[in-house]
């Protein structure tokens, strides 16, 4: 069958990187797909500078047949998919009377449509194995809504309601449907833009860094079934909630 296989979608600089990069450390193919494939490069040399594999798929999430094809190319190619995380998201900051109907099916079709289709994909070749880990991620407006952000926190709530079916269904067949409400700023080059003054500490203790939220994802997935996580929040300490 080959080498076990981590698939992230939504590989970017960040948690998505972050995700790969622990996964291939513990001997996972890293198959990394986001919608330029381009971008993926400097993720990929890095893996395989540091003795692992990685492999790189260019991939419009929203996209039913380029989904397929996706999970398709790695099965037959590459080897089992043991774990599958959805980390693609987008945002839109609108009033609701000014809220362009284009703008909120685009927030949902990336932030939870495509998330249903690399669940559903991969659990067709996981439930025969009667293995797999599948992991959301999530974010704090799947708790809660927010002035001018309501196409993001639908899409995100949506999220947590598929993630909790999917897991109903899934882990009476021995596959592991987790969802991570990542709750306050991720370490990115965006947030290092908009919030300067977070890391002028030392360490910059108010944001999230995506190599521990990576831990927390590989300590899911090797959770003994007797105790599995469903849901679960990550947020750093100085975070108010």
């Amino acid at each position: 069958m080959g080498d076990p296989v981590v698939l992230v979608v939504g590989a970017g600089v960040a948690t998505g990187a972050a995700i790969a990069r622990r996964f291939a450390k513990a001997g996972y193919v890293a198959c990394v797909a986001r919608r330029n494939i381009e971008r993926l490069s400097p993720l990929v040399a890095q893996i395989e500078a540091e003795g692992g594999r990685a492999i790189a798929y260019e991939l419009d999430a929203t996209q039913e047949d380029q989904m397929v094809a996706v999970v398709e190319a790695i099965e037959g190619d590459v080897g089992p998919i043991e774990v599958a995380v959805y980390n693609a998201a987008i945002g839109a900051r609108h009033a609701i009377t000014e809220h362009p109907a284009e703008d909120f099916e685009r927030v949902w079709r990336v932030n939870t449509f495509g998330a249903f289709l690399m669940g559903r994909e991969v659990a067709k070749v996981m439930q025969p194995r009667e293995k797999g880990t599948i992991i959301f991620t999530g974010a704090t407006a799947a708790l809660r809504g927010r002035s001018h952000l309501a196409a993001f926190a639908a899409s995100k709530h949506a999220l947590k309601a598929l993630a909790q079916s999917m897991a109903r269904e899934l882990f009476p067949k021995n596959i592991h449907v987790a969802h991570v409400v990542i709750d306050g700023p991720i370490d990115t080059p965006l947030i290092r833009r908009m919030m300067p003054q977070v890391f002028e500490e030392r360490p910059a203790d108010g944001v999230l860094d995506p190599d521990d939220i990576a831990e927390a994802y590989f300590a899911l997935h090797s959770q003994r079934r007797s105790a599995w996580t469903q849901e679960t929040e990550l947020r750093p300490w100085k975070e108010p909630w």
